[in-house]
């Protein structure tokens, strides 16, 4: 299904609809600061399990999820006061921001050195979702097997076809992905360059 969501001013009616497919397992497409993502609810591990394997994804590969503020990251990472106060300056934007997980983060989530990924865009739509879910939703790309990622909402939902449950058309986005950042134990270290400015961690 294709479900056009206004961007800026998200309509609370659909974004009920959204969070009812969350809530029942199932997979959305949506739109961020930078890309389409896919995602699901965090605290939903069949749906997890689903993400990978549309995504053909190794289950050791991690996925990153988005919170929807800095308060709610606390609870789902160790934030030291540098990771507050750098992500304080930084979020909501296109970065991803690598911490060491808290425990209520789902063991499938986490990596073995028991990190984890979080974003929090500056997305109307993503943010609407989260708060009225409740929890985190997963963030990985919405891109075909060659990793070209869908700029276009109607192509990605005709490309997963019955495989997502619900693509959220949320009209043009940069099409550039977001920069990732490891915070661990207050190093910072740009692990990827994409829409965010890095030039502070240089």
């Amino acid at each position: 299904m294709l479900l056009p969501i206004n961007p800026v001013n998200p309509e609370f009616r659909k974004i009920a609809q959204v969070v009812e497919v969350l809530k029942r397992g199932g997979i959305i497409a949506y739109p961020t600061d930078t890309i389409y993502g896919i995602g699901c609810d965090i605290m939903n591990k069949k749906a997890i399990q689903k993400v990978y394997r549309l995504k053909q994804m190794e289950s050791t590969q991690p996925l990153s999820f988005i919170c929807s503020d800095l308060q709610n990251i606390s609870d789902y990472a160790k934030v030291s006061n540098y990771a507050y106060k750098t992500m304080k300056r930084l979020l909501p934007g296109p970065y991803t921001f690598i911490l060491e997980a808290s425990k209520l983060v789902p063991k499938i989530m986490i990596t073995k050195r028991k990190t984890a990924g979080i974003r929090v865009p500056e997305h109307a739509i993503c943010m609407e979702i989260i708060k009225e879910l409740g929890n985190p939703i997963i963030s990985t790309s919405a891109a075909d097997l060659d990793g070209n990622e869908f700029m276009d909402p109607s192509l990605l939902h005709d490309y997963y076809n019955n495989q997502i449950d619900l693509v959220i058309d949320g009209g043009p986005v940069s099409g550039r992905a977001s920069s990732v950042v490891s915070l661990i134990d207050d190093e910072p270290e740009v692990l990827r360059v994409g829409a965010g400015d890095v030039s502070i961690f240089e």
